[in-house]
């Protein structure tokens, strides 16, 4: 299994501090999530039939013509390579771990090319992978550029597949409403800006027919009852929308600023920062010992992923953390 941030307990262990003492920004999610309602007592009770209503708010939100609900885009991740006869396919690199990996278990001829080389790799695969923007690095493909691509590969049967987990707070980026088009797939979570990760919904746009497939492949019953409905109420409320974007914004900035007075040059979204770091696990050590736990990065993108701290006293204990940083280096 690889590596992923928010495995505290793994913190916990290692450094022998109990998991409540620890600040988490290892996982780029928005500390302030949405909060979850109470659910009807019958989705306890039934079977989780596919509820359409949520279909219809993911698309509305998402402005999709066509979307499935999975159990968190994960798992459309480890069905996805299945789909396919064996093919060339270019994941962006570094990227989210995850695609590569599943992708060179199915049998298909596995590159990882990076960003700045992707536009000339089109014309020699037949899958390409893509996060925008981009876990950890924040990297944007822009949106013509990713239609262009998916055009030229569709023309030979070929996929796009665009990773928009953290695309909520850039919605001018997607390409979700082109996505009934043959061969673009669009993966979207509400985890990371709904900060609602334990509930593992996810959705997929594409066409029809290909959501037809995605969905005999992975069951019935993928997505439970309690989770449907939080998701769906999620969806639908428009206001905490708008306010939680403009939040977010602010506390994006405030740690860009945060960082470089610490002289460090970030890059990211407005719930997480990565920069490269040459004595990144020292780094890494540095925080955890501290009680913050960050993502560390030791080989591809080698560098720090850090997320928003949820309150006013982790967000002192990050940039009292930083200034120390800064003086041992």
């Amino acid at each position: 299994m690889l590596e992923h941030g928010g495995n505290l307990r793994q913190a916990a262990e290692r450094f022998g501090r109990p998991l409540a003492d620890w600040i988490d920004l290892s996982t780029g999610l928005n500390p302030h999530g949405y909060p979850a309602p109470a659910v009807a007592a019958a989705a306890w009770h039934r079977l989780p039939e596919s509820d359409p209503a949520l279909v219809a708010a993911a698309c509305a939100y998402y402005g999709a013509p066509c979307m499935l609900a999975v159990a968190g885009t994960q798992s459309a991740i480890q069905a996805l390579p299945a789909l396919r006869p064996s093919s060339r396919v270019v994941v962006a690199a570094p990227s989210y771990a995850e695609h590569a990996h599943h992708w060179g278990m199915h049998g298909h001829t596995l590159r990882q090319v990076p960003y700045a080389a992707l536009a000339a790799e089109v014309g020699n695969c037949d899958v390409m992978v893509v996060c925008n923007p981009n876990n950890p690095t924040g990297a944007v493909v822009p949106r013509t550029e990713l239609l262009e691509w998916s055009a030229q590969l569709a023309a030979r049967g070929g996929w796009l597949i665009v990773d928009e987990a953290f695309a909520d707070t850039q919605p001018g980026m997607s390409v979700s409403s082109w996505a009934s088009e043959p061969g673009l797939i669009v993966l979207r979570s509400i985890g990371k800006f709904f900060g609602l990760a334990g509930v593992r919904v996810g959705f997929v746009a594409a066409h029809e027919a290909l959501l037809v497939q995605l969905a005999d492949a992975l069951g019935p019953w993928t997505v439970s009852g309690p989770a449907q409905q939080v998701a769906a109420a999620a969806l639908h409320d428009s206001a905490w929308q708008r306010d939680t974007a403009r939040r977010l914004e602010v506390e994006g900035r405030r740690l860009r600023t945060m960082l470089r007075e610490a002289g460090l040059h970030s890059q990211g979204t407005a719930l997480f920062q990565w920069w490269p770091e040459e004595r990144a696990e020292a780094c890494w050590e540095h925080m955890a010992k501290r009680g913050i736990w960050v993502r560390l990065f030791a080989h591809a993108a080698r560098g720090i992923r850090i997320g928003l701290p949820a309150d006013e006293a982790a967000w002192r204990a990050l940039e009292q953390a930083l200034r120390e940083w800064r003086r041992m280096t």
